[in-house]
């Protein structure tokens, strides 16, 4: 039933990285704002979670992303003082590339190149490194002699559930509804609003955007649905021997072979006693349902022995845990953002495709710019 109490100008449904940042921005109008998530973000179900994030600016995925991976950071400083939090953390970050084969990273060929040349373009501050560099600077990697890496100075790692929290926090303090525990079942046109069914209750919203992540395919035709992968990922905290000291590092990439799953990345130790360490796959598991969130001992075994054992020093083999997240991906790699189809108003994003959460702040405030009908300047609009 439509009443003015249940009436919003903007509605978020989905408040993960993008999400809660668009709410946040949204919510700096004063126009009347309400958000929705099927958990209580941040939360350990989408694609936002496990303690760190990698940031980096010379995003070799595509030049168009350099400006959104900048200005997140330039917001995320912003948000930190707001909220009196510390999440961003610019370690710097080391790419590095065994040098044996060309390799790929989501969907970008020749990814090093192309970062080295994004760097020098958009002049960020970075540094050349040879494997000799990379053994003097930092002997836990086993980088072998035929490879070559690239520094970033302004790479390093966010704390995704902090950021989120923060943006949650500011959203209600400018008093932004958020709804929790509350999964939006429809979306349909009413009398020239959008009508928004959930488990708990109805809405109308003057305009939406939907930022599900891999949820999106619930809100899309049957003809869309198989354009969006949902990719399991498993993270995983690795004991540091005694004698080994990771507190230093910068965060890093590796590729060493031709298959994207050639690859591993990870962080600094934040505890003096582990680091984490993830590869990528890209298995469809269909929907974010289906996914396993247990992670058993044989793929702890498979990722040591096949990813991590002669690439870095200094670990002792034990795990002191694992976790699950997902990627949605599309074909190319790319952002997708579109319009609401039919008579409905608004906007949908998805499909980060696994490098989304450097550009989210920045992705979020132009997504409400557009919502707000505020001049918009965003390459990955299709």
């Amino acid at each position: 039933m439509q009443s003015q109490s249940n009436i919003y100008d903007f509605a978020v449904v989905g408040l993960g990285a993008v999400g809660s940042s668009a709410l946040y921005h949204l919510s700096l109008s004063g126009a009347k704002v309400l958000g929705l998530d099927r958990f209580d973000p941040p939360h350990t179900m989408g694609s936002s979670h496990g303690e760190t994030r990698i940031t980096r600016l010379a995003v070799g995925e595509g030049e168009d992303y350099v400006d959104l991976a900048k200005r997140s950071q330039r917001i995320w400083r912003n948000i930190e003082k707001e909220s009196d939090s510390s999440f961003f953390f610019p370690c710097g970050g080391i790419l590095m590339d065994s040098g044996k084969v060309p390799w790929d990273k989501h969907g970008s060929q020749g990814f090093m190149e192309r970062t080295v040349s994004f760097a020098k373009k958009a002049n960020i501050s970075h540094r050349k490194f040879t494997q000799a560099d990379v053994q003097e600077s930092y002997p836990n990697f086993n980088l072998e002699e035929s490879g070559k890496a690239y520094f970033e100075n302004q790479a390093g790692y966010v704390f995704p559930e902090k950021c989120i929290k923060s943006f949650l926090d500011l959203s209600k303090a400018n008093l932004a509804e958020i709804n929790t525990h509350e999964a939006v079942l429809s979306i349909s046109e009413s009398k020239g609003l959008n009508l928004i069914k959930s488990n708990k209750g109805e809405y109308f919203a003057k305009k939406v955007l939907i930022s599900a992540g891999g949820w999106i395919k619930d809100f899309l035709p049957d003809s869309r649905k198989s354009d969006f992968k949902i990719c399991r990922q498993i993270l995983h905290w690795i004991e540091v021997e005694p004698d080994f000291s990771w507190e230093t590092y910068p965060v890093f990439m590796w590729g060493f072979g031709p298959k994207a799953e050639d690859f591993i990345y990870g962080f600094p130790s934040l505890d003096g006693k582990s680091i984490k360490v993830a590869t990528e796959s890209f298995v469809d598991v269909v929907h974010p349902d289906k996914i396993n969130r247990e992670v058993s001992p044989e793929e702890q075994r498979e990722f040591w022995e096949g990813k991590v054992l002669g690439r870095l020093r200094g670990l002792t083999g034990k795990f002191s845990k694992s976790e699950v997240c997902f990627y949605t991906v599309t074909n190319d790699s790319r952002f997708v953002i579109q319009d609401l189809p039919d008579s409905l108003n608004g906007l949908w994003v998805s499909a980060c495709s696994g490098h989304g959460f450097k550009h989210s702040a920045a992705l979020g405030e132009q997504l409400a710019e557009k919502l707000m009908e505020v001049p918009l300047t965003l390459a990955e609009i299709r």
